[in-house]
């Protein structure tokens, strides 16, 4: 699929070089981070969807530097995968995941590289609250495809699709129901776990986590 929109090409500018300049942050301040905001850390929280999953191979879609690729490596997994748009934090992950079994290449999402159920495991971590409510079943088939067992997110929670303004501008971030758009467009998909957080300083601001299974 030849899908270039506009919201990839915001990305991929000056923009987006700002937004992986801001977010090169280690394991300790990522988890800081989650504990300020929903009052547990994100490797917690990865202890809790994934402790018992038989998974061998994972591929992050928008994986930006890696950090959640990492946090990952460190907690034991192997084989570890991610694409991402924007070349320069590509470049940037391959510093930061230096002698890491973490493989980043540049990619869409709209396009994934890889053969039909090469992975056990697809995940997202703040991606899809970037895609265009025009754009996201692109997105949604192509993640379902690559999948053969387990498809986890991270994402902002509404109960209806609406857009938001993302520092300052519109037309770059939406949130809703990923779970619901994922179960209503796969027949087969199903939810095996689903917590949503509040944030403590902002309870209107919710996150929410899931698990879905083929």
């Amino acid at each position: 699929m030849n899908t270039h929109t506009d919201q990839m090409n915001k990305w991929e500018s000056e923009f987006g070089k700002k937004y992986t300049n801001r977010n090169i942050i280690t394991i300790d301040e990522m988890n800081n981070m989650y504990c300020r905001n929903i009052g547990i850390t994100r490797t917690k929280l990865n202890e809790i969807f994934l402790s018992d999953l038989n998974i061998s191979r994972i591929l992050e879609v928008g994986c930006n530097i890696g950090i959640q690729l990492i946090i990952l490596s460190e907690m034991g997994y192997k084989n570890l995968y991610g694409i991402e748009l924007q070349e320069y934090a590509v470049d940037k992950s391959k510093e930061i995941t230096k002698g890491k079994d973490i493989h980043i290449i540049k990619g869409s999402a709209f396009d994934i590289p890889y053969k039909d159920t090469f992975f056990d495991f697809v995940f997202t971590s703040g991606l899809l609250i970037h895609i265009s409510p025009n754009d996201i079943n692109s997105v949604l088939k192509e993640i379902y495809r690559c999948s053969k067992k387990y498809i986890w997110g991270y994402e902002y929670y509404s109960d209806i699709y609406e857009s938001i303004k993302y520092r300052g501008e519109d037309n770059l971030l939406w949130k809703t129901d990923f779970v619901k758009l994922f179960t209503e467009r796969f027949n087969d998909l199903k939810l095996i776990k689903e917590e949503r957080f509040s944030y403590l300083e902002n309870p209107e601001n919710i996150d929410t986590m899931y698990l879905l299974k083929k």
